[in-house]
């Protein structure tokens, strides 16, 4: 389903040679979801890599290859810095394009995250005891993605990167921040916020409902969101939502309690959403992707 928001269908995918942020309070999925994207990516280009760069210190071996990744094809650099991150990524991408372009296998960058990257300032200051505020990181942070985003169009590599949101103090209405100043914000091709609420059966907790909403996107509308299930036991439903989006565009009508097929028969939603793979055939599926087309692009008609 955030493939609606990024890429306007069902089958899209990332933009290449363009950064998309994936911002959120904590424990919305961001790395999750970052994760899921490398392991897409990897399945589908045999030959690619990714350079995964974190500063959480929270990813391991273990937990790449638990999602399926193969981990021989990522690289983890650890990074602590603003300074030290783009040291080390234009570096790689610099190698990267010395190669001759039809020997250079797929490549992404991923940043988990800037919201945890600090500056060589702060450290400083830190080891020194002081307690002042690094009032340079918004423009370090600014100047490092006006070079990073003229290097990955060059180089034609695609980079995902999370951030952290924060709560507007003073607004009339409430809204949410994405931290790191405005450089992030302009050199981001697309910028999703994440939010949450809790998903129960009965009175326990079994997951959460991912609100996933476009805050700024060149490709597709802004301030349109879609909605991902994802559990503790089974992950990320991929059909999830899909039932609405079918009844929105007239492929499942609705009758009363139950919904009527393309092919006349009538079931109830629950079973549907229990045998996904029975009803969204590639054929309904194309559909919706049509539906989504003009649902989600900009200057389309309903």
């Amino acid at each position: 389903m955030p493939n609606l928001l990024l890429y306007q269908n069902y089958f899209g995918g990332l933009p290449s040679n363009k950064i998309t942020a994936i911002a959120g309070e904590a424990a919305t999925g961001k790395t999750f979801f970052a994760l899921g994207i490398v392991k897409s990516f990897l399945d589908k280009n045999k030959e690619a890599g990714v350079i995964y760069f974190e500063s959480e210190s929270a990813l391991t071996r273990d937990l790449v290859e638990a999602r399926g990744i193969d981990s021989k094809r990522m690289v983890i650099v650890p990074v602590a810095t603003v300074q030290e991150f783009r040291a080390q990524s234009i570096k790689i991408l610099d190698k990267y394009i010395e190669q001759p372009e039809d020997k250079r296998k797929p490549l992404m960058f991923v940043l988990d995250s800037l919201g945890m990257l600090s500056t060589t300032k702060e450290m400083a200051d830190t080891a020194e005891g002081k307690e002042t505020r690094d009032m340079t990181r918004s423009q370090i942070v600014k100047s490092t993605f006006r070079v990073l985003t003229l290097k990955l169009g060059k180089a034609n590599v695609p980079m995902i990167m999370t951030n952290h949101t924060y709560d507007v103090i003073g607004s009339m209405f409430p809204q949410k921040e994405m931290g790191g100043g405005s450089g992030l914000k302009y050199a981001a091709s697309s910028i999703i916020y994440l939010g949450k609420r809790k998903e129960k059966i009965g009175t326990e907790v079994v997951g959460n409902i991912i609100h996933c909403k476009t805050y700024k996107s060149r490709i597709t509308k802004e301030n349109q969101q879609v909605d991902v299930k994802l559990t503790y036991r089974e992950g990320l439903d991929r059909h999830y939502g899909l039932l609405d989006l079918a009844e929105e565009a007239g492929i499942f009508k609705k009758v009363s309690t139950r919904y009527e097929m393309p092919d006349g028969s009538k079931v109830f939603g629950k079973n549907v959403n229990e045998n996904p793979d029975k009803y969204f055939t590639k054929e309904v599926l194309d559909k919706i992707d049509e539906h989504a087309k003009q649902k989600f692009t900009y200057g389309s008609e309903e």
